[in-house]
């Protein structure tokens, strides 16, 4: 009775540590991060971008993996959260990018280019010769530390939130006249408020050919903007932006993102990544 005993809690102990290990593995499979590998991209303009793993780091007593870009985002409008983060963690629910800083940088950078080329047309308009107005604006953006890139387990056709972001954008009025004593209101008008909430999704496994090669079963997220918590469809917001945008990645198995595309609503603009080089370390590889 004792030996069978035995026996059966052996297996317990080995069917927990596999499952244990099926865990870990669900976690990091599409995400591996062993310091001194490297990953060599191509945009749509032929631009490359090498991101490396390096040295994990500590922030306010958290441990992130770390990646370092080649070459260093100098233009915030050109950061995109899902392919430049520099710091990120797996948990037990899932993969999470620390970008909170960096895509308030970057939405507000978004904004900005928007704002002034519409206040480009509108600089200086007279529509009688006597009276002429001047557009200026003030932008506040606020988004959360982490954004959600992928829950695990793993689930298709499941919505979740991988982000949320808020604030404000306030117009100035500045209107001149040449008609003596002629009182024309102006000044800030009413702040036009920033809500989104940006979802995502698992949608299909997929095979993807990129100049790194052919590579099979890869994860094909998508997310996009919506307007509050509940929303779900991909469709325009109020929110005073130019409209809603679609990103999609693909992650490959034990390499991770091997493809990016991010499509505006009007199909005008569009950006893209694909995998040209990479090499994966392995853990006893020697690499720092």
């Amino acid at each position: 009775m004792l030996k069978r005993f035995r026996v059966f809690l052996s297996l317990l102990l080995i069917l927990g540590f596999s499952a244990t290990l099926l865990a870990q593995e669900g976690k990091e499979v599409y995400f591996p991060h062993v310091p001194g590998s490297y990953w060599v991209y191509e945009d749509q303009d032929r631009n490359k971008l090498t991101r490396r793993a390096v040295s994990e780091k500590t922030i306010e007593g958290e441990t992130y993996r770390a990646f370092s870009y080649e070459p260093a985002v100098e233009d915030w409008i050109d950061y995109e959260h899902y392919v430049h983060p520099y710091f990120y963690q797996i948990r037990t629910d899932g993969i999470t990018f620390f970008v909170g800083d960096e895509v308030e940088k970057a939405f507000e950078a978004r904004l900005r280019k928007e704002m002034e080329a519409d206040s480009k047309k509108q600089q200086g308009i007279s529509t009688t010769g006597d009276v002429s107005a001047d557009v200026s604006y003030e932008i506040a953006v606020e988004a959360k530390d982490d954004f959600y890139l992928l829950p695990t387990p793993i689930v298709f056709d499941k919505t979740w939130t991988a982000t949320q972001i808020s604030g404000s954008i306030t117009l100035k009025l500045e209107i001149q006249s040449a008609i003596p004593n002629l009182q024309i209101p102006g000044g800030a008008q009413k702040p036009i408020p920033i809500a989104l909430v940006e979802k995502g999704k698992v949608v299909a496994k997929e095979t993807v050919k990129t100049a790194a090669g052919k590579f099979e079963d890869c994860l094909k997220i998508e997310y996009w903007y919506a307007a509050t918590e509940k929303e779900d469809a991909t469709k325009p917001t109020s929110s005073g932006t130019s409209g809603i945008e679609l990103t999609t990645l693909w992650l490959a198995p034990n390499l991770g993102i091997v493809k990016f595309i991010r499509v505006s609503a009007d199909s005008k603009g569009k950006k893209s990544l694909e995998l040209t080089q990479y090499e994966i370390k392995s853990t006893g590889s020697g690499s720092e």
